[in-house]
Parts: C-alpha cells; sequence; structure tokens
C-alpha cells in the first residue's frame, strides 16, 4: 500500500490533552496514543480470521449524482464490523487472561463478535442477557460458541450480575470502549477502503454513541492522505456526538433509547480517545431522521440486495436526507457496517418505508352496495397498473345514506408521480375519495 502521506504529529496532537483516567472496564490499562503503526499492526494480525469485505461501485451512484462505494461490513460472520476491533483485543490479551475468559453483558453487535472469535480462540466466553433479549438473539449467540445466561430485567441488571462474576472467577469484563486495540481494530476499514477504492474524495461512517469506527478509521484515513473528507452520521433522535463534540466531553446523561432499531447508534459508549479522534480528524458530522434511515433500507435493499440495520443505512440516509450536497459528483465510499436486525422489525421498516417512499398508498370513499361497483374500482385500479394489497368493505358502521359500502384500499405504485396519475383519476371518477396521508 502507498503512503500518500505521513500525519502522525496530527494523531498525537489529537490525543495529547486526553486526561489519563481510569476506563469504564478493566482494559483501561491499554489506552494509550493511537498511530498509524498500531492500525497496519491490527490489519497484519487479523487478516486470517476477518475476511476483506468488497467495496462495490453501486447503481444507486446516478441517482444521487456521485460515484457512491459500498463498504460492505455486514458481511462479516455476525453481520458487523465490530469483529475487527474485538478480534484484535481479543489477540491482545495476556496468555493467562485468555485461559480464564472474558465475560460481557448485552445483545449487542459488540457482544456477538466477543462471542463469535473468543470461541474461536478457544477462550472462554460467558454473555449475560436480560430476560427481555430476543430469542432469536439468545440461539444465535449460543451457535457462536459462547455460555449465555439470563439474568435480570434490564441491561442494567445483566451488567451489575457479569461485574460480579468477573470479579469473583478472574474473568476480564469486557464492554465496548475506547482501548487502543480495539480503535486499532475497528481502523482496519479506512486501510481497506483506501486500498480498494482510487482517487476517494469523501468516506462516510455512522456515528453516534459507538463513534469507534469513525474515530479509528479516520486516523488511518487522514494519515495516507489528508485531504479525503470523514465524515460522520448519526440520528436526530440521539445526537450525542454532535453534543459531547460541542460540550467537550463525552455526554454522559443523554437519554437513550431501548427500542431495537436503533440498536448500537442510540447510548454512549465512547470515551475521551474517540472523541478527540473525532474532533481533531473528523471533518463533519450531520443527524438525520428517522424516515430518511428507513428509506435507506429500503434503497439498499432495493437496489443492492443489502439487508442492513440502522447502523448499516445511516450512512446512505445522509444522501437522502440532502444533507451533503457538497458531494455531487465526487467519489464517495459508505461504509455499511452492521447487518443485524430482527425478522419482524425487518418487515415492520421496509412496509414503513414504502409508505414513506409513495409506493404503497391508502384510499377510502362510499360506494352504491350494488352488484358491479367494486368491479368497476378494480378495473381502474387495473388500467392505472397498480398492484392491489388489500381491500375491506365496511357495510355496518356506515354514517351515510342506507345500503351503501366504504370500501379502503392499500396498493402500491411505482413512485410519486405513479401515485398522483392514481389519484386523480380516482377523484374523476369518486369525487368523495379520501386518502390516508403518511
Amino acid at each position: 500500500m502507498k503512503i500518500v502521506s505521513r500525519n502522525e504529529e496530527l494523531l498525537r496532537d489529537a490525543l495529547s490533552c486526553i486526561p489519563q483516567s481510569s476506563s469504564r472496564t478493566s482494559l483501561s490499562s491499554c489506552n494509550k496514543l493511537i498511530r498509524f503503526e498500531d492500525i497496519s499492526a491490527a490489519a497484519f494480525k487479523i487478516q486470517c480470521g476477518v475476511q476483506k469485505t468488497p467495496c462495490m461501485y453501486s447503481r444507486l451512484s446516478k441517482q444521487y449524482g456521485m460515484d457512491i462505494y459500498l463498504k460492505k461490513e455486514f458481511l462479516h460472520y455476525t453481520g458487523s464490523v465490530k469483529e475487527r476491533g474485538v478480534l484484535y483485543l481479543l489477540t491482545s490479551l495476556p496468555q493467562d487472561q485468555q485461559r480464564k475468559g472474558v465475560i460481557v453483558a448485552s445483545d449487542s453487535n459488540f457482544s456477538m463478535a466477543v462471542a463469535y472469535h473468543a470461541s474461536e480462540l478457544r477462550i472462554p466466553v460467558f454473555v449475560i442477557m436480560s430476560t427481555s433479549t430476543s430469542p432469536a438473539r439468545v440461539k444465535m449467540c449460543r451457535e457462536y460458541g459462547a455460555m449465555v445466561i439470563s439474568y435480570g430485567a434490564t441491561a442494567k441488571d445483566s451488567q451489575v450480575h457479569a461485574r460480579r462474576l468477573a470479579q469473583e472467577n478472574g474473568y476480564l469484563y469486557l464492554e465496548e470502549e475506547d482501548s487502543a486495540a480495539y480503535l486499532s481494530g475497528l481502523g482496519t476499514v479506512g486501510l481497506e477502503v483506501y486500498e480498494q477504492v482510487p482517487k476517494l474524495d469523501a468516506v462516510i461512517f455512522p456515528a453516534g454513541g459507538h463513534c469507534g469506527l469513525l474515530a479509528g478509521s479516520a486516523a488511518a484515513l487522514k494519515h495516507l492522505n489528508p485531504h479525503i473528507a470523514v465524515i460522520g452520521v448519526e440520528s436526530e433522535s440521539f445526537p450525542v456526538l454532535q453534543q459531547s463534540l460541542k460540550a467537550g466531553h463525552p455526554i454522559e446523561d443523554q437519554a437513550c433509547s431501548s427500542h431495537h432499531f436503533y440498536g448500537d447508534v442510540s447510548g454512549l459508549c465512547f470515551g475521551s480517545n474517540s472523541l478527540q479522534l473525532t474532533g481533531k480528524l473528523v471533518d463533519k458530522v450531520v443527524a438525520v431522521r428517522e424516515e430518511h434511515i428507513l428509506v435507506s433500507m429500503l434503497r439498499l435493499l432495493e437496489y443492492e440486495r443489502a439487508t442492513v440495520d440502522v447502523d448499516g443505512a445511516i450512512g446512505l440516509a445522509a444522501l437522502v436526507a440532502g444533507k451533503l450536497p457538497e458531494l455531487k459528483g465526487k467519489r464517495v465510499a459508505i461504509v455499511l457496517c452492521s447487518g443485524n436486525l430482527d425478522l419482524h422489525l425487518l418487515q415492520e421498516c421496509i412496509a414503513r418505508a414504502l409508505a414513506l417512499d409513495n409506493r404503497v398508498c391508502r384510499f377510502s370513499f362510499v360506494l352504491s352496495d350494488c352488484p358491479g361497483e367494486i368491479s368497476k374500482l378494480l378495473e381502474i385500479l387495473a388500467r392505472e397498473e397498480t398492484r392491489v394489497l388489500d381491500i375491506k368493505q365496511e357495510r355496518v358502521f356506515v354514517t351515510s345514506e342506507l345500503f351503501t359500502v366504504e370500501v379502503t384500499c392499500t396498493v402500491e405504485t411505482r413512485d410519486k408521480i405513479h401515485t398522483a396519475q392514481l389519484r386523480n383519476a380516482l377523484l374523476e371518477r369518486y369525487p368523495t375519495a379520501s386518502w390516508t396521508e403518511r
């Protein structure tokens, strides 16, 4: 790999003011200045345990007016980029600690990665999950090879129990944080993107409360070429990173959602290392609304056959929302870092996204309850080339005159223009038709 420039001084400056306080995990002694050599060493050490994911040109490029390359990190064995940091972190542990084992307490992508790679390295691994964890996640974690224990009604209960077990049995309690080893492993994404896509103008990463990927990759990219723009994207519902950058320290009291939809985007797990690196090396952090994330998930599924969660879709959501107009005509890489979404949530997200994208619409009107009226409606829908998803008839609770039926239809259209054409055709035949606004 050709090195364009050496910016280790910039990395040292970014971390020079970090107070050497105790970390939230027992890995605090591992925190040190992250250097480009650390990231290169991580890339060499994990190359046999973590695949080099493709970074492919996307058909979405024409739609958004730029050359888009998608770094498909969701293709890892556990469906998450966290494997990179976890594997390097585990291989960096002393041998005596590897023999004793490690313990984690959550159902996050980080815990899944620990479960899998610790088992592969023959390190005893225990995962404490709350009783509210989805059965599918519990089953998957056990299949990875971890000893899974259900304990407590909340995540906090599980964490307290895990810490107690770690203290009593000599396990190392692992919690996602910003040790140098973990950040270096995540930073290998920046190395690969730089190698896979020549003449890059910008790289877009997910941010939010888990910005280790953003910080570590920024360190690698800015070392190799300081002119590459590094951009982070977080949810407007949880602008943890933007608030922390403004305050100058991690915001500890940020309200977080427990909804599995947001996953690793909500919450706070970064420390001073990640925050300082982000503040010095990241060019821009933007926030997007939930509707843009949902439409982004739909675009990736439809155009790329990529099934991703919020963490995986939020980078593209910045383009969907029009938050980065300066990238028009540029060569841009987007990191799709995760693809772990429960099936029932995936179904709900796609259905909602179709409505947001004006591809599914619902309307209702009152017809005379005579033979042939429904057939005439279906003829109009067929002529307009719509796909009928559902049709319901209500006769008992109709408030209009007797011998009428209220008909409610849900149909699928091609796009916003097609929806408008359908609406005009129906209003011409049924002037009293009412549309359900999204």
